[in-house]
């Protein structure tokens, strides 16, 4: 990888490690979220006789779109706590749209171009200006917020047509519609990290900018990309996540950083770069997403949800930082 003759293509993870160690975080993950379902088998059975299974799919479709733009930025190194209120602008956006009379697929098409406009922002401060990441999201994150505020004052968007909500189908449909998207996102995703010069150069870029700019990767061109990817599958997580309802809230991302982030995390996208799956966000996202709602189920109380959220980042977080620094010493 610091060859400067080794072709982007080239560029992957070290073959030399073995399958367990190459996939730890993943296989450890898989096996923390076997074990919740075995323990609620076992304690509460009653869980998988209720429609939770179904819910827990729609309600963290959105998630899992999210979470495979967080993946890829923090894979570059870096974090976007702006994804709330821009999803927030794309679903108001959409709503007004549909409102107006535009088709769901145009609809669904400015969601899109509004998230990777945003996102470009990001991108442009971040990668051209070299401003830190946290600082430039956190900045868009208080402007977008306070912007939506002064622009919408609370209100909902209503008066919606009628093919707006679950895309005018059936409700049962209209579910599975919208977990059918979110797969076929993660599919095509976790195929290109993995088989596209593209998905690798991200690695690259995460690993190390100087041997990935040697390798013929232009980092800068790289990060801009990865900020307007994430603004991209923001506009599309928005509107998995509003055709659900007869109206829009103007809340609809609040707080959903956290859970997107936390869900990278723990299934092993290191926060450090350059390291990570898209599978592992999968099951980072289906182990959270199922504990929230398993929590009533074991006698717990729900709102210790978001409490366990930002300790599973702070646990991740120091198991790479231990990882960074017996890496260096071996």
């Amino acid at each position: 990888m610091n060859d400067p003759a080794v072709p982007v293509s080239k560029i992957s993870m070290p073959a030399t490690d073995s399958f367990f160690r190459r996939y730890l975080r993943e296989i450890s993950v898989l096996a923390a979220y076997l074990g919740l379902l075995l323990l609620l088998a076992i304690k509460a059975p009653h869980f998988y006789q209720s429609n939770e299974f179904k819910s827990i799919l729609v309600n963290n479709s959105s998630v899992l779109v999210l979470a495979i733009g967080m993946s890829l930025v923090i894979i570059c190194r870096h974090i976007d706590i702006s994804i709330g209120s821009i999803m927030s602008i794309c679903g108001i956006v959409a709503g007004l749209c549909a409102k107006n009379g535009m088709p769901m697929p145009l609809v669904a098409i400015v969601s899109i171009l509004v998230g990777v406009a945003l996102g470009s922002v990001n991108g442009f401060f971040v990668a051209i200006m070299g401003l830190p990441s946290i600082v430039v999201t956190l900045a868009m994150m208080v402007i977008l917020q306070e912007s939506l505020r002064w622009w919408r004052n609370g209100a909902f968007v209503l008066d919606l047509p009628t093919k707006f909500q679950w895309l005018g189908l059936a409700q049962d449909t209209g579910q599975w519609v919208i977990v059918g998207m979110a797969m076929l996102v993660f599919f095509v995703m976790a195929w290109s990290m993995m088989n596209i010069a593209a998905g690798r150069a991200v690695y690259a870029t995460g690993s190390d900018m100087e041997a990935a700019r040697l390798a013929g990767i232009k980092p800068k061109v790289v990060t801009f990309w990865v900020f307007a990817f994430m603004g991209a599958f923001t506009g599309l997580a928005a509107i998995l996540s509003i055709i659900r309802f007869p109206s829009v809230d103007p809340k609809v991302g609040l707080g959903i950083e956290m859970r997107v982030i936390a869900a990278a995390v723990v299934g092993g996208i290191a926060i450090s770069g350059g390291r990570g799956t898209i599978i592992g966000a999968l099951i980072g996202v289906a182990l959270l997403g199922t504990v929230g709602p398993a929590l009533p189920f074991l006698g717990s109380e729900a709102y210790w949800d978001r409490a366990l959220q930002g300790t599973i980042i702070l646990v991740a977080v120091a198991f790479d930082s231990i990882y960074e620094k017996l890496k260096k010493r071996s």
